[in-house]
């Protein structure tokens, strides 16, 4: 335990020994080495072989949870009550070494490193007053979530915090002035509810989130970020203080303080070290107030190169083609925040040329690019995407990009543009490429016209990318399980050997990812697939005929990444459909 006697660490550390010697999971030499150096240092024998990459966390967690009997738990997933952290101070919890993860009744759930130190945990249950639930964890595990949940930002908060902070907070001018946030000065004398603000935002940036989603509970208030896709807690400011931060908040961004019953959208720009950040702001009342998500548009986090984005060789093949073809429709398809702009804005990129005439239509504009006409729909002034696109016909354009097809006025015309020799970028909400076309035959466009006018219909996804630092190899599951999911016999029977890769989590990265790579399938219309179109044959048979010659699916494009170690089994189902 954390702070435990030199003797019952060393009881633990001859335990451990035994252990290791018993399984064979580390050599005999290296356990003396390694044994050597955790008394030469001072730190636990289980902290040397883990740092020193002799064992892994989770293997080192698995072999001990055996010999205790004890159930191991993964704390990186584990969410913890205010309450039951209040049951368990941060000095017991770092002196015991030791996190509480639930209470029900006088039974406390406790993770704890050293299940055989039975004097420790006799003091532990006096200290309590009731009864200990053990579960197991690392010695290195436990330090981090007790840092994490009675952490640096916690008091950071608490100082913030002090006080009594009135919910019809006024800003003074001084306050207001957050163009230009300073990292250095976040703890500088201020409004807290400014300095609380500027910490969330701060902390977003530095770890790449893309959402932030600030969200009033009956009794609670909780701030969460999004990561790779995924959400996770980052603070929980007091309940009282959600007026005056959504009240900040839609200062920044130009918004009505007083109105709170309806829907409000809003916008504002900071300088985060010598870069420009945008950040788009929703908010949206709920039954316990309003609920605000950022958007942050950060273009270090913008990667404007086809090569970098991950696509299959041949999918970029075929998109690569399209967007070099003087005219005609290329189509990127796929659910909010699956990359589709990124994907657009990186084709633009490639094909610019000061001797063409590039202009986009978008709500909002995302990202500013060098050298491209960038039009902001305004539907409140007149300026929808239909009537903004008619205009853009009569300025001699080259390259039309539409931020989103949303009705059948704005695709008839985008149609137009593309048989007139225009070369038209666009997007969609569809789940995959084939059931495109008749998405857009249902918003009333000829099939003619769909079969005349597109080039290529993509659908992307993002998946998760793998910890190098922290996976390993998985368990197969059954070949019947494998075939099913879509993997190939000839696959599965590799001479070369057939392994797939498990997250497990690392200080690192976030539950045993970093990062996100985007997926892709391109459904390129020939002539065979036209004649399908023109005949009105459903998106079933579409997709049939392109696989036969050799579409490359967003399942298959998961699963071959999993192949090569780049992402899960898991992620690929997350993310895509069974064909």
């Amino acid at each position: 335990m954390g702070m435990r006697s030199e003797a019952s660490q060393q009881n633990f550390d001859k335990r451990l020994r035994v252990i290791l010697q018993k399984t064979g999971a580390v050599a005999e030499a290296e356990i003396e080495r390694c044994s050597g150096l955790s008394r030469k240092e001072n730190k636990p024998l289980s902290t040397v072989l883990v740092q020193g990459d002799l064992v892994r966390e989770s293997d080192l967690l698995g072999l001990l949870a055996r010999e205790a009997r004890i159930p191991p738990v993964d704390l990186g997933k584990v969410e913890v009550d205010t309450d039951v952290l209040d049951s368990v101070p941060q000095n017991v919890a770092k002196d015991y070494g030791i996190f509480p993860i639930s209470k029900v009744g006088d039974v406390l759930t406790v993770a704890v490193s050293n299940p055989f130190d039975i004097v420790g945990l006799d003091d532990l249950r006096i200290l309590t007053g009731g009864e200990l639930r053990l579960v197991l964890s690392t010695e290195d595990a436990i330090h981090r979530a007790v840092d994490k949940a009675y952490n640096a930002d916690a008091k950071a908060m608490t100082e913030i915090f002090e006080g009594t902070i009135d919910p019809n907070l006024e800003f003074s001018d001084e306050d207001l002035n957050a163009e230009n946030i300073n990292f250095a000065d976040l703890t500088a004398e201020g409004s807290p509810v400014v300095k609380l603000v500027n910490l969330v935002i701060f902390k977003a940036i530095k770890d790449r989130a893309s959402d932030i989603h600030i969200e009033p509970y009956e009794k609670k208030l909780r701030i969460r970020y999004r990561q790779d896709g995924i959400l996770s807690e980052a603070f929980s400011p007091p309940k009282k203080m959600h007026n005056a931060i959504l009240s900040r908040i839609k200062i920044l961004s130009n918004l009505d303080i007083a109105e709170r019953a309806k829907p409000q959208d809003g916008k504002f720009q900071i300088r985060v070290e010598g870069r420009q950040v945008d950040f788009r702001i929703s908010v949206l009342p709920t039954i316990h107030g309003e609920k605000c998500v950022m958007r942050i548009l950060d273009a270090e986090n913008l990667a404007l190169s086809l090569d970098l984005l991950g696509f299959e060789p041949q999918a970029l093949e075929n998109f690569r083609k399209a967007i070099h073809q003087p005219y005609g429709m290329l189509l990127v398809t796929g659910p909010t925040g699956s990359g589709k702009s990124t994907t657009l804005y990186s084709a633009v990129k490639e094909i610019y040329s000061i001797e063409s005439n590039m202009v986009t239509v978008e709500d909002p504009v995302e990202y500013q690019i060098d050298g491209v006409n960038q039009v902001h729909v305004n539907p409140k002034r007149g300026l929808t995407f239909a009537s903004a696109l008619r205009s853009i016909l009569r300025q001699d354009p080259n390259v039309i990009l539409i931020g989103e097809i949303r009705d059948a006025e704005t695709l008839e015309i985008a149609v137009k543009a593309a048989l007139t020799g225009h070369l038209v970028l666009t997007t969609l909400h569809t789940n995959d490429a084939s059931s495109t076309v008749t998405r857009m035959v249902d918003m009333g466009l000829d099939p003619f016209m769909v079969a005349s006018s597109v080039l290529l219909i993509t659908a992307q996804r993002l998946a998760r990318k793998l910890c190098e630092h922290c996976k390993e190899p998985m368990d197969l599951p059954p070949r019947e399980r494998l075939t099913r999911m879509g993997f190939f016999e000839s696959e599965i029977d590799s001479p070369d050997g057939f392994t797939i890769f498990k997250a497990v989590g690392c200080p690192r990265c976030v539950q045993g990812y970093r990062g996100r790579f985007a997926i892709m399938e391109t459904l390129v219309l020939n002539d065979d697939l036209k004649r399908l179109v023109v005949g009105g044959k459903p998106a079933i048979e579409v997709k049939k005929r392109a696989l036969e010659q050799g579409m490359v699916t967003l399942r298959r494009a998961g699963l071959l990444n999993a192949l090569r170690g780049r992402t899960t089994i898991e992620e690929v189902l997350r993310v895509t459909m069974e064909d």
